[in-house]
C-alpha cells in the first residue's frame, strides 16, 4: 500500500531535484559556483516549510469527526485530483522543454538579480513540489496507514535524491519527456481513484446522493477491507461495491483526461511535423 506514496514521493522529488540539478550545472557552466549556497539555501527554506505544511495539513484532518470528517476527506482526495490533474497536464507540456526553460531562468537570474532571484528560483521549485506532494500524502493516507505512508514517501524521496545526484554527477542523459510520461499513466489512474473516493465519502456524508448506492458488489470476491483490497484501494481506488456516482466520476474522470492527452499529444505531433 506504501506503492502510491512512493510513486508520488518518487515524481515529485525527483522533478525537483531535476530543477535544481540543471540550476547547478549553469552555475557551474558560468564559473559562479560562489552561489551554489544561495540555491541550497533556497532548497533548505522550501523543504521545511513543506514539511510544517505537511504536518499541518494532517494535523486539521486530526480535528473532523463524523460527516465533518468524511467532508474533510471528500475535500482533500478531489483537491488532490485537481492538482495532479494539472501537474499531469503541465508536464505533458512542458516535459520536453523543461530543461532549457530553467536554464533561461537560471541565466537571467544571475545576469540580472544575482542572489535574490537565483534563491527565489530555487525555493519556488521545491516548495511547488513539497507543496503538492504534501497534498497528495494526505490523499493517500486517507487510503492507507500513516507508517506505510511516511514509509514510501521516505523511500521515494532518497531514490528521487540518490537518481538526480547520479544524473547530475554523471554522463547518464534522462530523457525527461519518457520519464515523465511513463509516470503520467500512473498517476491518471491514481488521480481517477482519487476521484471515486472523494465522490464515495461525500456520498457517506450525504453531500452527493448515491443514486444507486451499490451498483454491483463483488467483496464476497474481493472484499476492499482486505489486504489486497486495501492495496487496490490505494493505487486505483477501488470499492467492491460503489455507488451509481462513484462508478460515473470514475469513468467520466478518465474519458476526459485521457481524450485531452490525446489531443495534447496529437496537437504536438503535428507542430514537430510541420516545424521539420
Amino acid at each position: 500500500m506504501m506503492f502510491a506514496s512512493f510513486l508520488l514521493s518518487l515524481r515529485e522529488g525527483l522533478e525537483a531535484a531535476l530543477i535544481i540539478g540543471i540550476v547547478l550545472g549553469v552555475l557551474v557552466k558560468l564559473k559562479r559556483t560562489d552561489l551554489n549556497g544561495v540555491v541550497w539555501r533556497g532548497v533548505g527554506l522550501a523543504a521545511l516549510l513543506s514539511l510544517l505544511a505537511a504536518i499541518a495539513l494532517n494535523l486539521l484532518g486530526m480535528e473532523f469527526e463524523g460527516k465533518g470528517e468524511e467532508i474533510f476527506e471528500g475535500v482533500a482526495m478531489l483537491l488532490a485530483a485537481g492538482v495532479l490533474t494539472w501537474m499531469i497536464l503541465w508536464m505533458q507540456n512542458h516535459g520536453g522543454t523543461l530543461k532549457s526553460e530553467i536554464e533561461e531562468q537560471t541565466n537571467q537570474a544571475t545576469l540580472e538579480k544575482g542572489q535574490k532571484a537565483l534563491f527565489a528560483l530555487a525555493f519556488l521549485a521545491v516548495f511547488r513540489e513539497g507543496i503538492e506532494l504534501a497534498l497528495f500524502l494526505l490523499a493517500a493516507r486517507l487510503t492507507s496507514s500513516p507508517l506505510q505512508t511516511i514509509t514510501g514517501a521516505l523511500l521515494g524521496l532518497i531514490s528521487a535524491g540518490i537518481l538526480g545526484w547520479i544524473l547530475f554527477t554523471s554522463t547518464m542523459k534522462l530523457s525527461l519527456r519518457n520519464f515523465f510520461g511513463a509516470t503520467n499513466i500512473l498517476l491518471v489512474i491514481f488521480a481517477a481513484g482519487l476521484v471515486g473516493l472523494g465522490v464515495h465519502e461525500f456520498n457517506e456524508a450525504g453531500v452527493i446522493p448515491s443514486v444507486i448506492e451499490h451498483v454491483w458488489d463483488v467483496n464476497g470476491v474481493l472484499s476492499d477491507k482486505s489486504e489486497t483490497g486495501l492495496i487496490l484501494k490505494a493505487l486505483v481506488g477501488y470499492n467492491g461495491n460503489p455507488s451509481l456516482t462513484e462508478v460515473g466520476a470514475y469513468i467520466s474522470y478518465l474519458a476526459v483526461l485521457i481524450a485531452i492527452l490525446l489531443t495534447q499529444r496529437r496537437k504536438q505531433s503535428s507542430v514537430k511535423v510541420i516545424t521539420r
